[in-house]
């Protein structure tokens, strides 16, 4: 069992590799492909058909919906086959756990393949010595027979030698077929001797075997991934759900990937890299999480058009070290999230990812240090990262994007692409809004969350109307006491005329003016602020006049202090 495993961990970095090399010249495949150790040639002529019936088979299943919907955590609401799968996943890992398969270092195959080779070399030599050394010792029974004679040997060779005309000298020849016979007994004995010789070696292995089972096995190792050890609790079963779900529920299949991931962050250093510092600076505005959707998954921002900015690109892509180090640093800003993730069952153990796209025309198609990080971050993920991502949404996506997605579309499992929503520059502030709430959306991408102290948090939660196109729309935020009013309003994409008054609640009270009508363009203040102090109750009534034949999306809060 343990060789099957260690064959296929093996194998499968081979096949990652050839998945990630999307861009890559079709000439550096092959290359990879040599690189492979030669023995399990047939195995892989044999893999990739299997992996096509399983992609087949997940077409075939995802395809009937449209859109990725996350599954339950739950160990009851897991269907029989998959329950059945995870049961079988947990007894692979424990005996794995019992034999120390996860932390014992395995011997590279090329030098277990030349120490056998060698010890074939020295073994082999042994038996051609045994055929010479057998030939001589029926020379040394010649020997003896013919050199040490009893003294009257010689007269009665002569006699023989005589006497063979004459039919009479039985008891001679009986002599002779005895001497023979002893001969051939001295040299079964000799042979025998010498084979006895030998055969004490074999022996040691059974006595260390004897002295092994006499000692008692060692306790079970314990493995953590994530901060979470394996076969814990509950959310042990969480994470061993998500190498289930990337392979299909193939138990043999999600357990090579398990033992793979293991050893790559024991390879990686991954402990000790969530405690480096200042591997990243420049890059907390390129990646970064910020708020939650509509589900309270943490929400992950990746602005590719900050590397317009050339010193930033050279300082992070220019060479390879500098590459591995964005890298690193990716890797680091991941865990670290990750360990904040709930994983018990009812918890949320997934992100939402949101790539702009904004800037970057061609970015990631023609600049060539970009794209090689790109690849490495997407094997990484895929390859150590199973079903960490509810949701992946690409916005302010340019015509160019298009045929960069088809470009690595083949590459990608339908379940992965199920999670992908596009959306193009007119449309990103409203497809996020369908997934995240405005009071959650950074400002620079249609929503009302800023940085630094404000009057409104994350906690306080936006209105959204539509304002139709040429016309005027009008809310009321009603005061029932004497006070202070604030609110916040915005107009995605503005050129909107905005105005807002208070009228008392008293019949013939004062209208006051708290903003003359003006128009706001596209350019001018995102997110307006505003208080009103009042002393009567009353209500303060906001107008907008869309004159544009546009709909435009209209989001506001308030509260009185």
């Amino acid at each position: 069992m343990a060789e099957e495993t260690k064959k296929t961990s093996a194998e499968t970095p081979a096949a990652t590799e050839v998945v990630v090399v999307t861009d890559v010249p079709v000439a550096e495949e092959p290359t990879i492909e040599k690189e492979a150790p030669p023995q399990p040639e047939a195995e892989k002529v044999e893999e990739p058909a299997k992996e096509e019936v399983a992609e087949k088979d997940e077409e075939n299943k995802i395809t009937e919906s449209a859109s990725f919907k996350e599954e339950s955590n739950k160990v009851d609401d897991l269907i029989d086959p998959e329950k059945k799968a995870l049961d079988e996943f947990k007894l692979l890992i424990q005996e794995a756990l019992n034999k120390h398969e996860f932390t014992a270092p395995p011997a590279p195959p090329a030098a277990s393949v030349e120490v056998e080779d060698e010890k074939k070399e020295e073994e082999e030599p042994k038996p051609d010595e045994k055929k010479e050394e057998e030939p001589k010792t029926e020379e040394k029974t010649e020997t003896c027979e013919t050199v040490v004679p009893p003294p009257a040997a010689d007269p009665v060779k002569e006699d023989v030698a005589e006497e063979k005309a004459t039919p009479t000298p039985a008891p001679e020849t009986v002599v002779v077929v005895e001497e023979k016979a002893e001969a051939a007994e001295e040299i079964k004995e000799t042979i025998v001797h010498e084979v006895s010789a030998t055969a004490p070696p074999p022996e040691e292995p059974a006595c260390a075997e004897a002295e092994d089972e006499s000692a008692p096995p060692p306790p079970p190792e314990e493995v953590s991934i994530w901060g979470v050890p394996l076969l814990s609790d509950g959310r042990s079963d969480v994470i061993l759900l998500k190498f289930l779900r990337a392979r299909d529920f193939k138990v043999k299949e999600a357990f090579t990937m398990l033992k793979n991931v293991v050893a790559w962050r024991k390879e990686f250093k991954i402990d000790e890299l969530l405690q480096e510092e200042g591997i990243g600076e420049g890059l907390e505005k390129v990646v970064y999480i910020h708020g939650v959707d509509k589900e309270g998954h943490p929400v992950s921002y990746n602005a590719f058009g900050e590397f317009q900015d050339k010193e930033l690109y050279n300082n992070t892509f220019s060479d390879a070290e500098k590459r591995g180090k964005f890298l690193r640093w990716y890797i680091q800003f991941l865990e670290k999230n990750i360990r904040k993730l709930d994983f018990n069952p009812d918890g949320i153990s997934t992100i939402v990812q949101v790539t702009d796209l904004k800037n970057s025309p061609g970015l990631i198609l023609f600049k060539k240090e970009l794209r090689q990080a790109t690849n490495q971050a997407l094997q990484l993920l895929q390859d150590n990262y199973p079903e960490f991502v509810a949701k992946q949404v690409f916005i302010n996506v340019p015509w160019w994007y298009v045929a960069y997605n088809r470009m690595i579309s083949p590459f990608l499992t339908q379940r992965t692409k199920s999670k992908f929503v596009f959306a193009g520059p007119t449309k990103t502030a409203e497809t996020l809004f369908r997934y995240i709430a405005p009071e959650q959306v950074p400002v620079q991408y249609g929503g009302l969350s800023r940085q630094g102290e404000q009057e409104f948090s994350t906690l306080d939660a936006a209105t959204e109307e539509t304002i139709k196109p040429s016309s005027k729309h009008t809310i009321e935020l009603p005061i029932s006491e004497a006070g202070t009013l604030v609110w916040e309003v915005r107009v995605v994409g503005w050129e909107v005329s905005y105005g807002a008054e208070f009228v008392p609640s008293a019949e013939g009270g004062y209208t006051w003016i708290i903003q003359k009508l003006r128009k706001i363009g596209a350019t001018d203040e995102q997110v307006l602020s505003c208080s009103f102090k009042i002393g009567e109750p009353g209500k303060v009534v906001l107008t907008f006049d869309n004159q544009t034949s546009k709909k435009k999306k209209l989001l506001y809060r308030s509260k009185n202090n």
